[in-house]
């Protein structure tokens, strides 16, 4: 259980195969999100038709509505959401920490940390509740996800370094008492004939170079298999995302282990951490950005409500094979969105969903093939062409 197999590298990227109890995942992958136990305007079937391998629930909002106890009695998340596929349960920090700067911004509450928990108030009802290491390892022991994150402090991309410093410690401390219930936890499970979890510990800090290399060092040698990378693609350039992710991923290239790139925003984000060593990939953008009616492509992000598109017969991607891209004409979706038509939600969400995840399988199938350098050239080539 939970073996990676390293099938091939090709520079920087490599493909492999990460076997869960619910099936064997494919890497490099993109995996979609259901925050709240659905990805917005899409069914399980939707996520099947596109081949989707794995999804990631918030554990932060599932322990909130319905909460954990209400999951784990419709025998845990996988039959809860009708889900046969791997699941990973994500860390709660970016939760507690914008729904902190929200209520801080609205005069609601504070977001507390001290050495053992971290307090906060419901967003729902502002009632009040305090997260330990532990206690985070035994919800997401409740809710049977294949795959949990440790608990840790990702501290404000714009801390200062004595701040992110004593942040980083926290973690790491927190990174240690995560595993600890960890392996109390799995043994439970083992010893009740339950499958395993996969604890993924985290590696932050920022934007310094000095405090990622430290953590990067502190985590891959904490004993477990899997790392994930926390805090880029959120408010920091596109400068500091790049030369981060440069600074740990050459830190990690000695190491076969999945690695877990926590959000990943854009195509061109994806292609270039597929560069970087890393496996697996997630974020809310996909079923986001209709809400600005924004469509990914292969020539760069198509505004469909643009005026150009009044007449266009043209698909939304001519090398995309997506239902959508198949049937529909972006004069038909710029009628849907002017009309407000709640069908558009769904056919974009679908589209950019599938784009990412035939995105990161075209480009486990370059690395197979030994072709991947020549696929990210001709991916920039004409996506920097715009339509």
């Amino acid at each position: 259980m939970f073996e990676y197999k390293l099938l091939a590298k090709n520079w920087k990227a490599k493909a492999g195969v990460f076997n869960t109890a619910h099936w064997s995942i494919e890497t490099p992958i993109f995996m979609p999100v259901w925050t709240k136990s659905t990805v917005k305007a899409i069914t399980k079937e939707d996520l099947e038709s596109m081949w989707a391998q794995i999804i990631l629930n918030n554990t932060y909002h599932l322990y909130l509505r319905p909460w954990d106890d209400i999951v784990k009695h419709f025998w845990w998340v996988h039959k809860f959401q009708n889900y046969d596929k791997p699941i990973l349960t994500d860390s709660w920090w970016f939760q507690v920490f914008s729904l902190g700067q929200w209520m801080r911004e609205n005069w609601k509450s504070l977001v507390k940390i001290t050495e053992d928990w971290v307090y906060f108030r419901s967003y729902i009802d502002w009632s009040k509740h305090f997260f330990t290491p532990e206690k985070v390892m035994d919800i997401q022991d409740n809710l049977w996800a294949d795959i949990i994150m440790a608990f840790d402090e990702c501290a404000h991309w714009d801390s200062t370094k004595e701040y992110a410093r004593k942040a980083m410690e926290r973690t790491h401390r927190w990174a240690i008492r995560s595993k600890e219930q960890y392996l109390k936890n799995n043994a439970k499970r083992i010893k009740n004939w339950d499958y395993p979890q996969a604890l993924f510990p985290i590696i932050q800090w920022v934007i310094y170079d000095d405090l990622r290399i430290e953590s990067t060092n502190f985590i891959k040698n904490l004993d477990l298999p899997w790392i994930a990378i926390g805090w880029l693609s959120v408010w920091e350039s596109k400068e500091d995302m790049y030369r981060i992710l440069d600074v740990v991923s050459d830190n990690l290239a000695d190491i076969e282990k999945p690695i877990y790139l926590m959000w990943v925003w854009t195509p061109e984000d994806l292609i270039e951490w597929i560069y970087r060593w890393v496996d697996m990939f997630d974020c809310v953008l996909p079923t986001r950005v209709w809400r600005h009616w924004l469509a990914f492509s292969t020539y760069g992000n198509v505004k469909i409500k643009n005026e150009k598109y009044k007449l266009s017969k043209e698909k939304l991607d001519p090398n995309c094979d997506c239902k959508v891209c198949r049937n529909y004409t972006l004069w038909y979706l710029r009628h849907l969105i002017l009309e407000d038509e709640i069908l558009w939600m769904h056919l974009l969400s679908y589209h950019n969903l599938y784009f990412l995840i035939s995105l990161a399988k075209k480009s486990r199938l370059a690395i197979i093939d030994w072709k991947f350098e020549e696929f990210r050239a001709d991916f920039w080539k004409k996506y920097n062409s715009k339509k």
